[in-house]
């Protein structure tokens, strides 16, 4: 990205994205002066909805409200990105927009202008996933036969995946991309069927091989993959599809053949284990604890359907040199904006990077009003970020909002640093490469909560509404 100076902080921290109501001009820029605190609110009752609200000031003044207390010289994790779970079902709702509703939505979530959220990372399925209108894989054969040299390896059924990636990479080349696999080929699996089942251990060098072809090929359709991991959800055999993979066959599998096959043919893709719940911390520990096998992991992902957020934690503190992922959280059919704004920013945003992890992503990108498409046996329930009606209207739902409260603000680079919590109040503060703190503070009380801003000397007053999220910059 080019950044000119007079807008480096607005363009690199996207505060005029989005549909902020007052989008500020270059007048304001020049004023501010360091003593401003420009903010964006959503309430839980929908009320407002990612709007930019009047400017607070630093005064001198004393209060007896709560204090969050920000200390830039306490550094965290660098952050490489907030964004969502691009599935083919994804690509399939928005390709049904008229072409100039299409690109608008497309600019106005990956763009870095006034329209947009700057949506900065995204996760991809390796094959199909249970949000894909079919199950496939790479490499699907006719029932008993095998290709272990992968000579009809193809990756034609990604083909608009791959034609909607090449749009959003022209809107913003640098944004990251991390895939999981559901499935291997059904050909490679103990029970032959896309949902359950083991990977055969003789076919441990050619699902390596698989995650080669799969790399280079996006590569040459100029897609670079940042990360993958082995499995998707490898605990979880009951989806379609899905794949069985307890943490000594991922080892396994990672030690002695996707590791050494990367380095032999100069595969510079990160590997993450797990990509599974926070209630079982020990399945990334007990592969990174194998030091062959560790010498080629980048980190550990994680979701939070069963489990707390402070499992990331847990695995940092015994493994401190890897990196930690928060690669999926799903919003249901049946939850509310209210419970899932509150929930899933305290917990996924705030919780996700006050517990080390490098990115936040809620799950799916856009559905239709029915929940689809999804496989037989496909998840009938997950509410994308966004709803495709018909060709002309779409509709922004909680996740929408959960993501643009960090996306718009928190550029890739960006750093942590330290800031303090109340009962009520969660809080995660960041610091961009332009200088600027981002501070996102969700109230989790129903009333009104009074609070001081404190940094470097300095004291803003605020009030938030119950129930809502904010975003301070200064």
């Amino acid at each position: 990205m080019k950044f000119h100076n007079l807008y480096s902080f607005f363009r690199g921290a996207a505060l005029l994205s989005g549909v902020a109501l007052f989008p500020l001009s270059c007048t304001s820029v020049a004023s501010n002066k360091g003593n401003e605190v420009q903010y964006w609110l959503t309430k839980g009752d929908e009320s407002v909805k990612l709007q930019q609200q009047t400017p607070l000031k630093f005064v001198n003044n004393t209060n007896r409200f709560q204090n969050i207390e920000i200390d830039d010289t306490q550094k965290f994790q660098y952050v490489d990105g907030f964004g969502y779970t691009l599935t083919g079902g994804s690509v399939e709702v928005i390709n049904r927009l008229s072409p100039s509703k299409r690109k608008a939505l497309l600019n106005e979530l990956f763009g870095n202008n006034k329209n947009s959220i700057s949506v900065s990372y995204l996760r991809l399925s390796i094959g199909a996933s249970d949000l894909d209108g079919e199950v496939f894989s790479y490499d699907d054969l006719p029932e008993g036969q095998t290709d272990p040299s992968l000579s009809k390896f193809s990756l034609a059924k990604d083909d608009a995946l791959i034609g909607m990636l090449k749009e959003i990479l022209t809107i913003n080349p640098s944004i990251k991309i991390i895939a999981a696999p559901w499935s291997p080929p059904v050909w490679m699996k103990d029970n032959g069927k896309s949902k359950g089942g083991s990977l055969k251990p003789e076919f441990y060098g050619t699902y390596a091989q698989y995650f080669v072809k799969y790399i280079q090929g996006m590569k040459k359709e100029g897609i670079i993959i940042d990360a993958v991991t082995p499995q998707n959800e490898p605990l979880h055999p009951g989806n379609n599809p899905s794949l069985y993979m307890p943490s000594e066959q991922q080892r396994d599998f990672i030690k002695n053949h996707l590791g050494p096959v990367f380095k032999t043919n100069s595969i510079t893709t990160k590997i993450v284990v797990y990509d599974h719940n926070c209630n079982k911390p020990e399945y990334a520990i007990d592969i990174l604890k194998d030091s062959e096998a560790g010498k080629y992991i980048d980190g550990s992902a994680f979701h939070l359907y069963e489990g707390d957020i402070s499992a990331l934690s847990t695995v940092h503190n015994a493994f401190p040199d890897k990196n930690l992922y928060f690669t999926e959280q799903w919003t249901g059919s049946k939850g509310t904006f209210t419970e899932d704004l509150n929930w899933h920013t305290k917990n996924v945003i705030i919780g996700s990077m006050r517990n080390w992890s490098k990115i936040a992503l809620e799950w799916n990108l856009a559905n239709d009003p029915k929940f689809a498409p999804h496989t037989d046996g496909g998840c009938t329930e997950c509410k994308g970020a966004i709803t495709v009606s018909d060709s002309e209207n779409f509709t922004r739902n909680v996740s929408y909002y959960i993501i643009a409260h960090a996306s718009k603000f928190i550029p890739a680079g960006s750093q942590r640093i330290a800031s303090t919590q109340t009962d009520k109040l969660s809080t995660a503060a960041f610091k961009t490469q332009f200088g600027k703190i981002v501070l996102i503070v969700q109230n989790d009380n129903q009333a009104d909560e009074n609070f001081n801003i404190k940094f470097a000397g300095k004291t803003a007053a605020v009030t938030i509404s119950g129930r809502s999220t904010a975003t301070y910059i200064f």
